[in-house]
């Protein structure tokens, strides 16, 4: 008679409850949404795609309505997301939220996946030159070593 060994694990039930999939309207943000959908989908969890709305010194601002700017950005990026998931309704169902942290995109970042228990976080590679010598925000979280980081091209 053999004897069953409980490991632990029971199908279905392993695996990550919440994907972060870090969202700023570029090509490469929307691109890392979509993967992160896909694998939230196969793996029954949350999506929480995060906006980090820039904060900005008024000297640096120059007058310039940029809260107005960034919250437009945001609002676009939701009317996206929702415009996405209706036309994929019946299809593939996707349990998703929107979050809109403020800060440096990597601080903002940091501060949604401690706050929201990300297991896992998607983003976009950085499309701006100057982030292959300074660093780009995947790089960085990627080094901050905390949560299995997934870099979209």
């Amino acid at each position: 008679m053999t004897e069953h060994v409980n490991t632990g694990f029971e199908r279905g039930t392993d695996g990550p409850k919440v994907i972060l999939a870090g969202v700023d309207g570029s090509d490469s943000s929307l691109r890392a949404a979509a993967y992160a959908a896909g694998l939230a989908r196969r793996q029954n969890a949350l999506l929480a795609l995060v906006y980090v709305q820039p904060v900005i010194s008024a000297g640096a601002a120059l007058g310039a309505p940029v809260a107005d700017t960034t919250g437009e950005i945001a609002e676009g990026l939701v009317a996206e997301i929702r415009e996405s998931a209706e036309r994929l309704r019946g299809i593939y169902e996707v349990r998703w939220q929107f979050h809109t942290f403020r800060g440096d995109p990597y601080a903002g970042l940091v501060s949604a996946a401690e706050e929201l228990m990300a297991d896992a976080v998607v983003v976009g590679a950085s499309e701006q030159a100057g982030h292959r010598i300074v660093g780009s925000v995947a790089i960085r979280l990627v080094r901050a070593g905390r949560w299995p980081v997934t870099v979209v091209p």
